[in-house]
């Protein structure tokens, strides 16, 4: 008599078993990988109608000209004034200065962890960097006042240390964490047939890194830039502790306020229009950011485009 194999049914119900579980998790993980997506596209969503919703009205009333252009902020005097061009001036030249610092330094530190750097030099260059990222803001605020805003004081003779220089350097300081870490994995994402084949030419090292990988990585620099931007025109409490905090037209050795730093000091005590009004600053300052990030991003897609 020939034997009858009865393993492979249950092989066969075995597999199909398997197949309909493995199935079952591909749908509810891709279920709730579109949730997270739409919480996340909604928390945006609504932190902009709010926005909306209570900074527009005290705009309106003040008037658009007067309040994006006007050089007085008195918000608590007799009569008062809302006039935020210092606070959007000092956030430009704030940001603006601690990325002509702090992007140059995060680069070249990510080029020295990334390409020159041995095993265990770049280990713990990825690890200060991450101890920087933990630090919180006011501790970078503290030790701006106790060493930044005092050097800043006896070099150039000031009567006051606590000014818009001081505060450019801190916040060149707290992008570095950003700046490195993105742009070192971008460097370290390029194929390293286009480094062998520009070695291959003759080009040394250094012309490899600045004239080969450097350009090949651009899209994750600019992304490292735009993360960088993000925090320092966010910052507040740190920038509130080495600024002065003085609405003043912007000068590089004058007392400033920021925009974030302009909510942060007078939401406390705020009612009526001066509370409207603030509300509206951070209507102008989401504005601002997300300006940028979509310039930076049509810049990424241009330069993706052309290769």
């Amino acid at each position: 008599m020939q034997a009858i194999d009865v393993s492979a049914p249950k092989s066969n119900v075995r597999k199909g078993g398997l197949k309909k579980a493995a199935d079952l998790l591909e749908a509810v993980m891709r279920t709730l990988f579109t949730v997270c997506g739409f919480i996340a596209v909604g928390f945006v969503v609504i932190i902009t109608v709010f926005l909306i919703i209570s900074g527009v009205p005290a705009i309106g009333e003040i008037g658009i000209i007067d309040f994006l252009f006007g050089t007085r902020w008195a918000s608590t005097a007799a009569e008062p004034s809302f006039g935020i061009l210092p606070f959007i001036l000092t956030s430009v030249y704030g940001t603006f200065g601690a990325i002509l610092v702090g992007v140059p330094v995060g680069i070249l530190c990510a080029v020295f962890a990334a390409k020159y750097a041995n095993r265990k030099m770049a280990s713990l260059t990825r690890g200060l960097v991450g101890l920087m990222s933990g630090i919180p803001s006011v501790v970078y605020g503290l030790i701006g006042m106790i060493i930044v805003v005092p050097a800043v004081r006896e070099i150039f003779g000031l009567p006051d240390g606590a000014n818009l220089f001081s505060a450019m350097i801190v916040l060149s300081i707290m992008i570095l964490p950003s700046v490195i870490s993105v742009s070192e994995t971008a460097l370290r994402a390029v194929p390293k047939e286009y480094e062998e084949a520009s070695l291959a030419l003759g080009a040394t090292k250094t012309e490899t890194v600045f004239k080969v990988t450097l350009p090949a990585a651009k899209s994750g620099i600019l992304t490292a830039v735009v993360l960088g931007i993000g925090r320092a025109i966010g910052e507040a409490m740190a920038v509130m502790m080495v600024a002065g905090n003085v609405a003043n037209m912007p000068g590089i050795f004058q007392s400033v306020r920021f925009l974030t730093t302009a909510v942060a000091s007078e939401m406390s005590y705020s009612s009526g229009l001066q509370r409207q009004a603030l509300f509206s600053i951070a209507l102008v300052l989401f504005a601002f950011i997300m300006l940028i990030n979509l310039t930076l991003n049509l810049v990424v897609k241009r330069s993706d485009k052309k290769k």
